[in-house]
């Protein structure tokens, strides 16, 4: 990307031709080419440091499946921006930095584990100003870039949200608390009748109808002695 730029600058190259073009059989060539190709300075610096630090934590924090996620933002949004935006180059790598920095946000949010949630609140806090370039404000800014990439970055991480790295359940969780077990068991005892809980009627063949209960009676025979 960045030597790309400077040896377009050095020798006057004009790569904006590999650029996005939308609905030409010559613009479906951007799809993989676009995001190498920067405009300015200015341009390249404010896509290759966003990516640097996004596509870092990506790998660093999914592993394979970041390796997987990255390949598939990165086709999809130049797909969408090929099909809908406005007829001219759109070249830059901004739509990758919104897929990176949306999936990166929901992503943690949905997994609820502690350092995804903490990285969210990071994107948020470095590239929260990010969401008004999905806006059309300057006519130069490939905005259809923009508000692709976000929402590729966000239907990913939804759909990939069981996958990767997860939040650890601990076995204590998943228990009904002592509390909760007595006032079940105690609303099934005033509800069911001759006050015998309706799970030991399922269960124990002692308390079928068809069949009579067992008693066990003891007699005491009682004899004054004779010096009494």
């Amino acid at each position: 990307m960045v030597s790309l730029f400077f040896l377009n600058e050095k020798y006057d190259l004009d790569y904006t031709s590999l650029g996005i073009l939308p609905r030409t059989i010559e613009g479906l060539k951007g799809i993989i080419f676009s995001p190498f190709i920067h405009g300015s300075t200015e341009h390249l610096f404010n896509n290759s440091i966003p990516i640097l630090i996004l596509g870092t934590a990506l790998l660093y924090y999914y592993g394979k499946l970041g390796i997987k996620v990255f390949t598939i933002m990165y086709l999809l949004t130049g797909l969408l921006v090929w099909i809908s935006a406005r007829e001219s180059h759109h070249i830059g790598a901004s739509g990758i930095v919104y897929t990176l920095a949306s999936f990166l946000f929901l992503s943690g949010l949905l997994r609820k584990e502690r350092k995804l949630i903490a990285l969210s609140l990071l994107v948020t806090f470095m590239y929260g100003s990010l969401f008004w370039g999905i806006f059309p404000v300057k006519e130069h800014i490939s905005f259809e870039s923009h508000f692709w990439g976000g929402i590729v970055g966000f239907v990913i991480a939804y759909y990939y949200r069981n996958e990767g790295p997860q939040r650890i359940r601990f076995d204590w969780e998943d228990e009904v608390d002592d509390d909760e077990n007595e006032d079940f068991e105690w609303e099934h005892l005033k509800k069911s009748p001759n006050n015998i809980p309706t799970q030991i009627k399922k269960t124990d063949s002692n308390f079928s109808k068809d069949k009579p209960v067992k008693r066990i009676i003891i007699k005491y025979d009682y004899k004054k002695n004779k010096g009494d």
